[in-house]
């Protein structure tokens, strides 16, 4: 008996080793000597530095850049993403508008102009050269939301062709702070002014105004500003059924006053648009402007490179990240006018390629394949990875999970990770547990009313149903007092975002960026190893997407 039975347990404990090794880069350490955050620094001084003039795609900067993310991914080993190349061709429309600097406002009460960029700032995704609206009817439409599973919709029995609607940033939740009516204080994609654009041309509107608010926003009105008459990018439409309003932009919360007093109401109209019941209300104004519009059509393009799996190379894991920012624009009050974008994002994009290296590093190849995208125009609308979703290389159904880069950790070491969309899928326990092994927690967004979920390239991704996670540089920094990363975060917010300012230097301490990046890599390599599906949570506005069959 001993003869049979030693044998068969010294089979099943060498298989058992033999299994465990070939797991164990579920656990172990494999693929973090990689990581360096001196790599990591060099390649966002490189990415943001003058000479790469802002990344704004049609530009020479976008041409340094993509060639750049492309040599890079060449070094390090990755294969091409998309057959023979790294690149995804984006067909876009560049659209510069000049708007009026006045807009003429006529009611029974009063007739009075508005300021351009002081009261409003306009613009159009349409390509016509000149957009006009002569005494085109204003209708307050609550939120200008149209939400099924709410039971709400603001444009019910309402007519607004050749209409401009009126509507408020953000959802009726937020408001109320009821989270049983939307989510609360905690954005949903309703909130969103670009879905507020999207809605009113489905409507047929003629234009959408959204109004204004820095609370409801979360960034002040000089954030809006920075459009003034500046050129926009949005994807090639032509030859397809794609509705657009003849204007959009926003109102200055001042300004809406102005408008509603015209019309003899007041701010009590803005409460009555978070009710249940609420129905649209015309205003009895009339509103004219016009916009001179110039279109260029190009083409910019998304970086794809890839580690092809060795069981499952036809499942996919995707790790995003947006190489462009904003190019030249408005002197700052140093003179400087190139728009670096060193947090936002050249850190993420080197975050990219600092994962590649960890990856092509394991001493085995994963089993589904691991796919490094970084995707145009994200500071335009999101275009690169909405191109990426509608026109995926490889199929969305496929398509494993999607984790997501959008400015890295600059201050130091954290305790914490912050978790954008709390509650959404199974990647934030992953990211749970994998943080509890290294004596740190997750925590979330401090303002979902934000709706920092929608605001980066992970949410086209969930708009398909495929699990995503985003993360945020954690806000408890080891060895200072609590709370320090949001204080520097909040400076960052207010000095630099969206700034020439926005410049790599030597005071940014890395180490915390890699400890996040390394997260992110274990969760990745999880998913790179295994057979398991991440799930949808119940409640999530995303969870019937993915199990559509």
């Amino acid at each position: 008996m001993y003869k049979l039975f030693f044998p068969a347990v010294l089979f099943l404990f060498s298989t058992s080793l033999i299994s465990c090794n070939n797991k164990d880069h579920l656990g172990d350490n494999d693929g973090l000597a990689a990581f360096s955050a001196d790599s990591l620094g060099s390649h966002i001084a490189q990415l943001s530095s003058d000479a790469f003039e802002g990344r704004k795609p049609f530009s020479a900067g976008e041409t340094k850049a993509i060639n750049y993310i492309r040599e890079q991914y060449q070094a390090i080993g990755l294969e091409p993403g998309n057959g023979d190349s790294y690149f995804q061709e984006v067909p876009m429309v560049k659209i510069t508008t000049h708007a009026a600097d006045q807009m003429q406002v006529k009611s029974a009460k009063e007739n009075f102009t508005l300021k351009g960029y002081d009261d409003y700032v306009i613009w159009t995704d349409k390509t016509d050269p000149s957009i006009s609206l002569d005494q085109s009817e204003l209708i307050f439409a609550g939120y200008g939301i149209v939400a099924p599973e709410y039971n709400r919709n603001d444009y019910a029995g309402l007519d607004v062709k050749g209409k401009v609607v009126l509507v408020l940033v953000n959802d009726p939740g937020y408001p109320t702070n009821d989270p049983s009516y939307f989510k609360g204080k905690t954005m949903t994609y309703y909130g969103r002014w670009t879905y507020k654009f999207d809605e009113a041309a489905r409507q047929g509107a003629k234009g959408c105004l959204v109004i204004h608010n820095t609370d409801a926003a979360s960034y002040p009105f000089s954030v809006v500003q920075n459009n003034w008459n500046s050129a926009k990018l949005r994807l090639d439409t032509r030859g397809k059924d794609q509705p657009y309003c003849d204007m959009i932009g926003w109102v200055s919360e001042p300004a809406a006053r102005k408008l509603l007093a015209a019309a003899g109401k007041d701010t009590s109209l803005f409460l009555s648009a978070a009710q249940k019941d609420f129905k649209p209300v015309p205003l009895g104004i009339s509103i004219s402007t016009h916009i001179e519009v110039q279109s260029e059509y190009n083409k910019t393009y998304n970086v794809i490179g890839k580690i092809t799996g060795s069981k499952h190379p036809d499942e996919t894991i995707i790790y995003t990240a947006h190489w462009d920012h904003l190019g030249f624009g408005k002197p700052d009050e140093t003179g400087d006018s190139i728009y670096n974008g060193a947090l936002d994002n050249a850190s993420g994009t080197a975050g990219l390629l600092e994962l590649a290296r960890g990856f092509k590093s394991l001493s085995a190849p994963p089993e589904r394949t691991v796919i490094f995208l970084s995707v145009t125009a994200e500071e335009q609308g999101l275009w690169g990875s909405a191109y990426y979703t509608e026109n995926p290389i490889y199929p969305l159904k496929k398509t494993v999970a999607n984790i997501n880069m959008d400015g890295l950790n600059w201050y130091g070491k954290t305790s914490d990770i912050i978790v954008v969309g709390e509650g959404q899928n199974d990647l934030e326990d992953y990211l749970k547990d994998f943080a509890a092994k290294e004596h740190r927690s997750i925590s979330f967004e401090a303002h979902p009313e934000a709706g920092s979920y929608f605001r980066s390239d992970h949410f086209n991704f969930a708009k398909k149903g495929v699990p995503a996670l985003y993360t945020g540089s954690g806000i408890n920094v080891i060895g200072k007092e609590k709370g320090y990363g949001k204080k520097k975060d909040d400076e960052y917010n207010a000095k630099h975002y969206h700034r020439p300012s926005d410049e790599f230097n030597d005071s940014w301490i890395l180490d915390g960026a890699i400890d996040d990046l390394q997260l992110l890599f274990k969760v990745g390599k999880r998913l790179a190893y295994s057979e398991e599906w991440p799930k949808w949570k119940e409640g999530s506005e995303f969870k019937a997407l993915r199990e559509q069959p």
